[in-house]
């Protein structure tokens, strides 16, 4: 019978296959405690003093993020806000604000909750034409995954510097990071790959500093962790997501994984080896200019985020 590697204890809740660990569940809690914390610490991702705004929505992946920050805010290390995005997915985003609350309640920490029809005037479901419409002039649809990403973006930036944060911390996992990785990389995104990494900073001090806590942390272990600390998260999915190149991706990566475990890892690896490399020789020159629209930093004249905007009205 398998004991707990660090412990002893009988009863095991996970085998990892990756690392041949056995652990009982409060080896396997303080194991992910201890990991990300060291992360934290290896990538210099905070720093005494810091304000982080955690983007929380109520899933497992910042929920856990939430609570593990936690243990630094507890020691006067850092101070944490909450936010939590109302894109306005009819069904779905009401379950995670609602248990986003509970969890930011319990923990005592600030939070505050923004909608895309606050800051643009719309939901995501009226610009994907659920309400029986499409926005006049939006003449090339995209997947719902690229309007959310870039509105999602423009509010914590946003909401950071109202909030006088100095990190924004997401719930990225290692599967998020090596289907970002790979689907950059297929693409032939290479602007959006040199992006990728556990911080990400920019030469315009008007873009927070963005820190992925979670980064080498399986999405299997933090659901595992959810559960073994009794944590109260969303799991319900997207119904927008469907089909998408990332869930296409991620599937593909889950069955390589099924036979090669370290897989995520290695290509996690291979890749932070050559970013440096890809960084220096592609990361355009020059100054980022002002969106003529909204002011936030903006390559040209309008950003992402307002040439969507513009573009339907």
């Amino acid at each position: 019978m398998n004991t707990c590697s660090k412990c002893g204890n009988q009863q095991i809740i996970i085998q990892k296959k990756h690392s041949g660990q056995s652990l009982c569940q409060e080896c396997f809690i303080e194991s992910i405690n201890e990991k990300v914390l060291k992360d934290t610490r290896k990538y210099k991702l905070l720093e005494k003093g810091d304000k982080v705004l955690m983007a929380l929505s109520g899933g497992k992946d910042s929920v856990v993020a939430l609570h593990i920050l936690n243990l630094l805010r507890e020691k006067n290390i850092i101070d944490i806000v909450a936010v939590t995005i109302d894109e306005g997915i009819k069904g779905y985003r009401e379950k995670g604000i609602e248990i986003a609350k509970g969890n930011t309640r319990t923990l005592g920490i600030e939070h505050r909750v923004v909608s895309f029809k606050e800051y643009f005037g719309r939901t995501l479901d009226e610009m994907m034409g659920q309400d029986g419409t499409r926005p006049q002039g939006d003449t090339e649809p995209r997947h719902a995954c690229t309007y959310c990403g870039v509105f999602r973006r423009w509010i914590l930036n946003r909401v950071a510097q109202e909030e006088g944060a100095t990190k924004i911390a997401t719930g990225h996992n290692l599967d998020d990071e090596t289907q970002s990785i790979l689907m950059n990389y297929l693409e032939g995104n290479i602007n959006n790959l040199i992006r990728i990494g556990p911080k990400s900073e920019s030469r315009d001090e008007r873009f927070t500093v963005k820190i992925k806590p979670l980064r080498e942390i399986p999405e299997k272990e933090i659901g595992l962790y959810a559960i073994a600390a009794d944590l109260n998260v969303h799991l319900a999915g997207c119904p927008y997501v469907g089909e998408s190149f990332r869930r296409e991706i991620g599937g593909f990566i889950k069955e390589l994984s099924e036979n090669h475990p370290t897989i995520m890892y290695s290509t996690l690896r291979g890749f932070d080896k050559i970013k440096s490399i890809l960084k220096k020789e592609l990361t355009p020159k020059g100054n980022t200019g002002e969106c003529r629209r909204c002011g936030e930093p903006s390559a040209g004249e309008l950003c992402k985020a307002c040439s969507f905007l513009e573009g339907w009205e």
